[in-house]
């Protein structure tokens, strides 16, 4: 019998590591034969008959598809024609979108022959083995199999006691590790209870041995992995295990970055002195603040100390290099659009790397999902399973947050016009205010219905500095958006967009001249390419009239750099 272990990524970079697990499970043990295992990755950007031709071409038994909320339609679809093209081939569904909402899945799919509800190992084994040994059907823990007309459901599932039970993926090659990306795992289950997420099922955390733990990063670390995210729910759930992980990656990592969630107020005073050393471009936390409303808090059982909360990021912003990512969400029970701006507000003013602010999606076994007739939720019914009105925040407004949000993601959150955004807050007296003025005034123009380029993200907020400030404040705001320009861009004369002040008389231009030759004489011999531009700055904040020059430094192998230069000043800015 062979199976095939597959699923639909979002991007061709995520690899599964889901499969991989399932894989070495499976076939670990000689004396429970489960056939023959193949692992297969696609992506939803292939065409659907390339995949459908891909997975026949193995001549499968069984297909057994790793089911997500971004996957899920276009899985079932080609469960229907595999169904049609190969009806002699099982296939099984597992994974969190099908593992608590069944009952739907079967009448319309009929190619369906098991589903597999949570932790997949024990059950997805068991049921292989029963079909190998060509077992007359009966209840397996943790499965729904089709027998006919009837449907056995062998009820809840097992969690497996020990994680080292599962063999490393890593060790035996299971993994695809040539993405550049692994997704990593030391832990399962969450101490938490949050009424959004699917880890309030699960509040029992089992964790790896720290040997195994040590083994696998060792292993990802000597291959120079890239970039290395744990998915594990909470990572700092237990602050000693956590300090011992983060100091052995310390005293081994070579050049990998790695990507944790963290709860935040979890945080103690030895980690964060440990932390301080951890140098740029190795860690990056990701932490969920969620809401800055007390009530809102409490109604989704999101347990946090908001000042301790605050006070560690804060302290993580301050004094370490860690990259930090912080989330609100949208939509919860309670909040309304002054509170989200307010609560934006809050988390701005803590400086943040990058701030992602989303819907919140009521997912098919959430609590939230099961309590949101009592909440008065209006949500779609179709994946992402996003919350469409609330009692306190109606459909409009939902979309202007998403639109914020979408600017943020353009802006901030790549680090363009940073110092625009920051005059604008102070404008607004509220970084929320301003960001909702562009989203509002872009939404009305249909900015943000197509992709932005860069150069044009620029000339879209000169747009609306034009439309929408004093015009009084025109050249000041113009001055600094045409400086956080030249400080991302590269730019040449014939490319800088009209906002630009590029008269320069003939004095500053043999000045520039000048000042051109000498950083060509400081890079001389080091392989680097040296570009630059040269605009007036009139208007600038706090800042005499001068030409500001910009110096773009590219080779091969690193990133550009880009180093500004007053030119009627003696230093570099």
């Amino acid at each position: 019998m062979r199976t095939l272990l597959t699923t639909l990524h979002s991007k061709y970079i995520h690899p599964s590591l889901a499969l991989p697990y399932l894989a070495a499970y499976c076939q670990q043990n000689a004396t429970i034969d489960c056939g023959e295992l193949l692992i297969r990755e696609f992506t939803l950007h292939e065409p659907k008959e390339n995949v459908l031709y891909e997975l026949l071409k193995e001549q499968p038994d069984v297909i057994a598809f790793s089911v997500y909320l971004w996957n899920r339609i276009a899985t079932l679809e080609l469960v229907d024609a595999l169904h049609v093209a190969a009806p002699h081939t099982r296939i099984i569904l597992g994974g969190p979108e099908v593992s608590y909402e069944t009952a739907p899945l079967w009448q319309p799919h009929p190619g369906i022959a098991a589903i597999i509800h949570g932790e997949g190992e024990q059950p997805l084994r068991a049921l292989l083995h029963a079909w190998q040994a060509e077992q007359q059907a009966k209840p397996i823990p943790g499965v729904e199999q089709r027998n006919g007309e009837q449907i056995i459901d062998g009820g809840t599932g097992p969690l497996l006691e020990s994680l080292d039970n599962i063999p490393s993926p890593f060790e035996r090659g299971d993994m695809d590790c040539e993405r550049g990306f692994v997704y990593y795992e030391t832990s399962r289950g969450c101490p938490y209870s949050c009424a959004f997420c699917m880890s309030a099922l699960d509040t029992r955390v089992r964790s790896f041995s720290m040997e195994r733990i040590e083994r696998d990063l060792l292993w990802l670390i000597e291959r120079e992995i890239p970039k290395i995210k744990l998915v594990d729910r909470t990572f700092n759930y237990d602050p000693r295990r956590a300090y011992h992980i983060f100091s052995f990656i310390l005293q081994h990592n070579r050049c990998s970055h790695f990507h944790f969630e963290i709860g935040a107020h979890l945080l103690d005073a030895a980690t964060l002195e440990l932390l301080k050393t951890v140098p740029d471009d190795m860690f990056q936390f990701e932490i969920g603040i969620q809401s800055t409303l007390p009530e809102t808090l409490k109604t989704i059982k999101r347990h946090a100390p908001q000042q301790q909360l605050f006070d560690n990021i804060r302290a993580l912003i301050e004094t370490t290099q860690v990259h930090l990512h912080l989330d609100l969400i949208a939509g919860l029970p309670g909040e309304d659009m002054t509170q989200m701006v307010k609560g934006f507000d809050q988390v701005m003013a803590l400086n943040p790397d990058h701030l992602q602010i989303e819907t919140v999606k009521l997912l098919p076994g959430a609590p939230l999902r099961q309590q949101a007739q009592h909440h008065q939720l209006v949500f779609d019914p179709n994946p992402p399973y996003r919350v469409l009105a609330t009692p306190t925040m109606n459909y409009n407004d939902l979309e202007e947050i998403r639109a914020l949000s979408r600017v943020l993601d353009l802006t901030w959150n790549c680090g363009r016009a940073r110092n625009l955004l920051r005059y604008l807050g102070n404008h607004y007296q509220s970084m929320g205010k301003a960001f909702l003025a562009i989203a509002q005034d872009w939404q009305q123009r249909n900015v943000l219905r197509f992709p932005l380029g860069q150069k044009e993200l620029f000339e879209q907020l000169a747009a609306f500095i034009r439309r929408q400030a004093d015009e009084e404040q025109h050249p000041i705001l113009l001055d600094i958006l045409a400086r956080d320009c030249a400080l991302t861009e590269r730019l040449t004369p014939g490319n800088a967009p009209d906002f630009f002040d590029l008269d320069l008389d003939r004095a500053q231009q043999a000045h520039l001249k000048q000042c051109v030759a000498e950083q060509l004489q400081r890079i001389q011999g080091q392989g680097i390419k040296l570009q630059h531009f040269a605009a007036r700055f009139q208007r600038l904040p706090n800042r005499e009239p001068a030409v500001h020059v910009f110096f773009y430094l590219t080779g091969s192998g690193r990133k550009m750099e880009v180093k500004e230069t007053i030119l009627n000043e003696e230093k570099d800015v």
